[in-house]
């Protein structure tokens, strides 16, 4: 496993993030697809074992219970200061007022939750799952702040949302003197390159790691274009952020595949090599549900892809209609 470090901080982060989006109770939340604790912790110790340090989970992934299960195999399998344990607030976590957002009151009371269910007094990375239009940005910042400086965050982060709003954050954060954010985790695979025109630069320029979702686009990018799995047919999300199904998706997909042929490696390790190759990027999240998801994802650290190959993978792409942002 290689490491780097995130951004322009001292954290050394693999260059693989376990997305654990994957690993919660079907029967809490919203979905049914993911895996109980007892298929979640081999999968869990096995990216522990390949040296995969950092772990990305949140608040709301069924109904609380990804935090639980994260936090019951690290203190399993490893020890708490070898993970880089990343979360999220924003997101509904209950009916009524208050029970989501980016408040003052949902953040301050968010973060004790996750820290209870995940079991640890601090978290390494806390991240604001979306931006809240309903809260200035100043009261989020100031909570934020706030939570770091009382020892149950290391570091801030932030996910999808227009440049404009996260160069506006940074500024914000710097005209205080309140903690800055230091990573991005953003919609970025060769399905939807949107990023690439004001959001890498931005945090290539500002040294903000950059942690993307999704990087084999929920698995399309992996498999015939016609091929379906239990999870793409009750993935809403999934739907509403591929749902133009263009043509141009169906040759990039088709390219992945000719590219892997030719390599003789599993499409899922040229998707990401593309990905890794990218000098804004930090760590793809990648969510695991099978032993070779893991095993392909450190093998795509070696793989190295030459021009031609990129060319090649990159050539199809059209402008799309930016998702993510929900």
């Amino acid at each position: 496993m290689d490491y780097v470090k995130l951004g322009s901080t001292g954290l050394e982060v693999s260059r693989i993030c376990l997305g654990c989006m994957t690993y919660g109770e079907p029967d809490r939340g919203n979905h049914t697809w993911t895996l109980p604790e007892e298929e979640s912790r081999p999968l869990l110790r096995q990216a522990i074992e390949l040296g995969i340090n950092f772990l990305d989970t949140a608040n709301v992934y069924s109904d609380g219970s990804s935090e639980e299960i994260v936090g019951r195999a690290i203190r399993d399998f490893s020890r708490r200061e070898d993970i880089v344990l990343a979360t999220k607030v924003n997101s509904r976590m209950r009916p009524g007022p208050n029970g989501a957002g980016l408040s003052r009151r949902a953040i301050l009371g968010e973060i004790d939750n996750s820290l209870r269910r995940l079991g640890t007094d601090y978290v390494d990375l806390y991240q604001i799952h979306r931006w809240d239009p309903a809260t200035p940005i100043e009261e989020t910042l100031e909570a934020l702040h706030d939570v770091v400086k009382a020892g149950k965050a290391r570091y801030i982060g932030a996910s999808s949302m227009y440049a404009w709003q996260f160069s506006k954050a940074l500024y914000v954060s710097r005209l205080n003197g309140w903690t800055e954010f230091v990573s991005m985790q953003n919609h970025v695979n060769l399905l939807h390159r949107e990023e690439e025109r004001e959001m890498l630069p931005l945090c290539e320029d500002q040294g903000i790691g950059v942690i993307p979702w999704s990087p084999l686009a929920r698995g399309r990018l992996t498999r015939d274009w016609n091929e379906t799995t239990e999870r793409q047919q009750s993935d809403r999300f999934g739907e509403v952020l591929y749902e133009h199904g263009l043509d141009s998706d169906r040759r990039i997909v088709e390219a992945v595949a000719a590219v892997a042929g030719k390599r003789g490696v599993p499409r899922a390790q040229v998707a990401l090599a593309w990905l890794l190759q990218k000098s804004a990027i930090t760590a793809p999240i990648v969510g695991a549900s099978k032993p070779q998801h893991l095993t392909d994802a450190a093998a795509a650290l070696a793989l190295w892809l030459t021009a031609d190959e990129i060319a090649e993978l990159e050539a199809p792409y059209v402008p799309h209609p930016v998702v993510g942002f929900q």
